[in-house]
């Protein structure tokens, strides 16, 4: 069965109040939207049509066992719009959620609490893939030696020097892990402004860009520790079709532009800055990987003609594209989600069932459908459970 679904965008106040819009065709609204989930998590279950529309965390556990169809997804797909930047963050891994879960329940911290870290006991690795032209990220720390020159541009105020200080310990993973505990924990707002202005200052060399983010992140969120955390950070820009896997522990923040986003099924998210929101810093600095590391890219797999796949290697989802111009297959691990954004595709099951998808517009696949092809009209990302 190749099934329509839909969903309406979600008005977070970081979203771009076009990008969704103008990939859609459509008028904007004129609030920010965010993001449009397509899977069947209860914070914004899409609507299935076929009839009953029923919305589809109540549609798979009432069609389970039927063509394949598993009782839940172990993905969530979205569109992402970035008007604004997003809260600096880390995911657990599967262990720590598990643990920290189970904590938070016996503790009986309300599951709606502000102050409450774990929603589920899942972790939450994701994959974004531009589709603007340009998608800015923040992703990793940055290698420490770059860090520590970015940083010697910026000075001699005393906030520059305790900085400093902290990135001067020998090992990188130690200076990091200190310094980020300062800033998140100990730095007063006096502190951080020093380094701010130093960075609007600064003569920008080869740091032009971070430094410029630096200065509008102020601009946006004043004060926050973020900004400097920030400044420590992998600054990313991708290209259209291009891509970035965040798994758990890796420091990020996605700062601007449109990108198909696919993660595992939770809500577990631990704040790092750039956010009025609760900040556990305890927590936080006990699941940051603090290992400097290269920006996380993830090329994709050829898989035929036209097609190719964002596979992490994990269980929980790989991504599927179907480019235009050029007509491929893939084949699904299990209920699929095909996801139109450019062109009007017409995608084909292997009952040879049809449904076209314009940008925006998407379908829910089972897996007796596999192999999924499209007819290169139009470009598609597919979603599936992975290795």
């Amino acid at each position: 069965m190749l099934i329509p679904i839909s969903n309406t965008p979600r008005d977070y106040a970081w979203g771009s109040p076009t990008l969704i819009a103008d990939l859609e065709g459509r008028e904007p609204s004129g609030a920010p939207e965010a993001e449009v989930w397509f899977g069947d998590h209860p914070g914004s279950p899409a609507r299935v049509h076929d009839g009953s529309e029923r919305t589809l965390d109540a549609w798979l556990p009432a069609a389970a066992g039927e063509h394949g169809v598993p009782a839940a997804l172990p993905y969530l797909l979205k569109l992402l719009a970035a008007g604004a930047p997003l809260s600096i963050q880390v995911h657990p891994s599967k262990e720590q959620a598990v643990e920290g879960f189970a904590r938070e329940e016996a503790a009986g911290v309300p599951r709606d609490a502000g102050e409450r870290n774990y929603k589920d006991d899942n972790h939450k690795p994701e994959v974004i893939v531009a589709l603007s032209e340009t998608f800015t990220a923040l992703a990793g720390l940055r290698d420490i030696e770059r860090t520590r020159a970015l940083v010697a541009t910026l000075g001699e105020a005393p906030g520059v020097q305790t900085l400093r200080t902290h990135l001067s310990a020998p090992d990188a993973a130690d200076a990091l892990r200190a310094s980020i505990a300062w800033l998140l924990g100990e730095a007063d707002a006096t502190a951080i402004e020093q380094i701010v202005d130093a960075a609007a200052s600064a003569d920008p060399g080869e740091f032009a860009a971070e430094l410029a983010l630096t200065r509008s992140l102020h601009t946006a969120y004043p004060a926050d520790p973020g900004i400097v955390v920030a400044l420590l950070m992998n600054l990313v820009e991708l290209r259209r079709g291009e891509a970035i896997f965040v798994p758990a522990g890796v420091l990020h923040a996605y700062v601007a532009g449109l990108g198909v986003e696919i993660m595992a099924a939770s809500d577990n998210v631990l704040r790092g800055g750039l956010t009025p929101k609760h900040i556990d810093v305890d927590e936080l600095l006990a699941l940051v990987d603090f290992r400097p590391a290269e920006p996380p890219f993830l090329r994709p797999t050829p898989a035929g003609d036209g097609a190719e796949v964002f596979a992490p290697g994990i269980a929980d989802f790989a991504l599927g594209h179907l480019a235009a111009e050029a007509s491929g297959s893939l084949d699904l691990r299990g209920v699929a989600i095909a996801l139109g954004v450019a062109g009007e595709a017409t995608i084909t099951g292997a009952s040879g069932a049809q449904v076209s998808l314009k940008p925006g517009q998407a379908a829910l696949v089972t897996p007796d459908e596999s192999p999924l092809s499209g007819d290169g009209g139009g470009e598609v990302f597919v979603a599936t459970p992975g290795a």
